[in-house]
């Protein structure tokens, strides 16, 4: 019997039983869906991530204080190091580097008349455009000027003006914040959160004013910040920049071993978030993948019973001819069919639970050619191993004892 022909007497024996055909498939399907669902939702996160860490500029690196193992640890009462000055010294000291601003947020609640809202305060200087690569939509930004005066002004961002003013101007109307008025003098172009902070949503004023009257927090070396966002001069200077910055802050903090500070560059926060993604799939997958092994021992159980229903039949058919071969690829056969059958099937559930997900998620659509394609061969593979056992089993039986026990 040529394999045509096997083919087609496995189909039409699977074909008269569809129902325990389809349950016998059903663990297959859950575990194709489950292995493409994962993969796909952990590449969708990974695209999330890098394309948030895009948003914060191009060839941006962050000076944040304080030591980085105990920050790693949780420890938040550990000394902040970093001061205004440094920003200052860092873009006046340091020749790789195209633009810097210091910041630093709180949280606090701004009202326009009778309409009240809570927000995140950035406290920032004037170099925050040519870092984070930010427009302003109407009006101007912060100024030295206004840093060094203390000025009552604020920029704005899109949505908070919308939130208050609807479709009115804002520039020159005055909000107050922790009950202090400000005068709105710009409002920036919208651009979306990254990493969790929305400067859609925020309000910007000069560090100098944040710290005086809003949220301050000085040292004997002065305004204390957040961190220092840096922009080096181009993607190749990035680090000589990132060398140039810890040999001055090494100086000005006089520090002989250990830093009280550390840089990353959007390089690293990339590398950082595709390993941690890239990792988390591979766990998400291997979890699912063990329902394909849970299916595969189903259509083992399936398969076995269903050569004790068939002893009659086999018996017959090696009566008249039939070899062992013949038996065994039949066999086996059946039970390729139904593990691919139900791998398609589970993949195309698998891609519609994806594309359902980034409906209701942030998460980019999409389906891995590469994991269809592992996941078909291995659901294939997977009713191969476990068919070899009943394929075995039919294929020794006597057909004499066969014959007799039917």
């Amino acid at each position: 019997m040529d394999f045509a022909e096997s083919l087609k007497m496995a189909t039409k024996t699977l074909s008269a039983n569809k129902l325990r055909s389809g349950l016998t498939m059903l663990g297959i399907i859950i575990g194709n869906a489950s292995v493409i669902a994962m993969i796909g939702i952990g590449e969708g996160a990974q695209k999330y991530v890098n394309g948030q860490l895009q948003t914060l500029g191009p060839n941006v690196l962050f000076v944040i204080p304080g030591n980085r193992e105990a920050r790693q640890l949780g420890d938040l009462n550990i000394p902040r190091t970093l001061v205004l000055a440094d920003a200052k010294a860092i873009s006046t000291q340091v020749p790789s580097v195209a633009a810097v601003a210091a910041e630093k947020t709180t949280q606090g609640i701004v009202s326009y008349r009778s309409r009240n809202t809570s927000t995140n305060i950035t406290g920032t200087t004037s170099g925050f455009l040519g870092v984070r690569n930010f427009e302003v939509a109407q009006g101007r930004f912060l100024t030295d000027l206004d840093e060094r005066s203390n000025s009552l002004v604020a920029v704005i961002g899109s949505t908070l003006a919308e939130r208050l003013f609807d479709n009115e101007s804002s520039v020159g109307k005055q909000i107050r914040l922790k009950g202090i008025t400000f005068e709105i003098i710009g409002v920036l172009e919208q651009k979306g959160s990254s990493l969790g902070l929305d400067y859609d949503d925020s309000v910007m004023i000069p560090i100098t004013t944040l710290t005086s009257r809003l949220a301050g927090r000085t040292s004997p070396y002065g305004i204390e910040v957040g961190f220092i966002s840096i922009s080096a001069v181009s993607q190749e200077a990035m680090e000589t920049a990132e060398f140039q910055i810890t040999n001055l802050l090494r100086l000005r903090h006089r520090i002989t071993a250990g830093d009280d500070f550390y840089i990353q560059s959007q390089d690293t926060l990339l590398d950082i978030a595709n390993t941690v993604t890239g990792a988390l799939t591979l766990m998400l997958a291997a979890i699912a993948s063990i329902s394909l092994f849970v299916g595969g021992i189903g259509i083992m159980n399936i398969m076995l019973v269903s050569v004790r229903e068939r002893t009659q039949e086999i018996g017959l058919r090696k009566a008249i001819g039939a070899s062992q071969k013949d038996i065994l690829s039949q066999f086996l056969i059946e039970a390729i069919i139904l593990s691919a059958l139900g791998g398609l099937i589970g993949t195309a559930f698998g891609a519609g639970s994806i594309f359902l997900i980034a409906a209701f998620s942030p998460f980019e659509a999409g389906v891995s050619i590469s994991a269809v394609v592992i996941a078909v061969g291995v659901s294939g593979s997977i009713g191969l191993f476990f068919g070899v056992v009943p394929a075995r089993q039919a294929s020794k039986l006597d057909p004499i004892v066969a014959l007799r026990s039917a």
